[in-house]
């Protein structure tokens, strides 16, 4: 059952998709319509299930669940997957790959490959204080207090 994000436990499962481009102001709307379809009837038979997403800086989507209720399945995870598969494909767009790194350039936000983070470095385009998104996360807590870190503080800091 799709419920405000506000009312979903600490706890609750978290998976972030960040997307390799920002969405286009036209794709934007119809994206949110697809997402929100999706959560309203993923595990729909399940009234104990209780998901939420985000749609944040037009660029990641975040699913967060309360299974403290009730148990995900592979099945469930797979329906998931699936669905980003098909954002992927009809938008032209990378949402699986979480090893990359999304970070903030001002008021921007930058997607690289994991393989140009040392030369970022390198280059001082990236520093320690630099504000990352860490897309490993795996609840709502941390999501709420450790998605947007300095780089010296998440697991990215061995290329430093």
């Amino acid at each position: 059952m799709f419920v405000e994000y506000n009312t979903i436990a600490e706890d609750a499962k978290v998976w972030v998709y960040p997307s390799s481009r920002k969405f286009y102001p036209t794709e934007i709307e119809e994206i949110e319509e697809k997402i929100k379809t999706f959560t309203e009837n993923w595990k729909a038979e399940d009234e104990n299930f209780k998901v939420s997403y985000q749609f944040l800086h037009n660029r990641f989507i975040v699913f967060i669940a309360d299974v403290s209720e009730t148990t995900i399945s592979n099945t469930d995870i797979d329906a998931s997957v699936s669905f980003i598969l098909e954002l992927q494909e009809t938008y032209k767009v990378e949402l699986l790959d979480k090893m990359n790194i999304c970070f903030k350039q001002g008021e921007f936000i930058q997607y690289k490959e994991l393989k140009d983070l040392k030369k970022l470095i390198k280059n001082k385009a990236l520093t320690g204080k630099t504000i990352i998104f860490d897309n490993l996360i795996n609840n709502k807590e941390d999501f709420e207090n450790f998605w947007q870190i300095a780089l010296e503080d998440s697991w990215y800091n061995r290329y430093l």
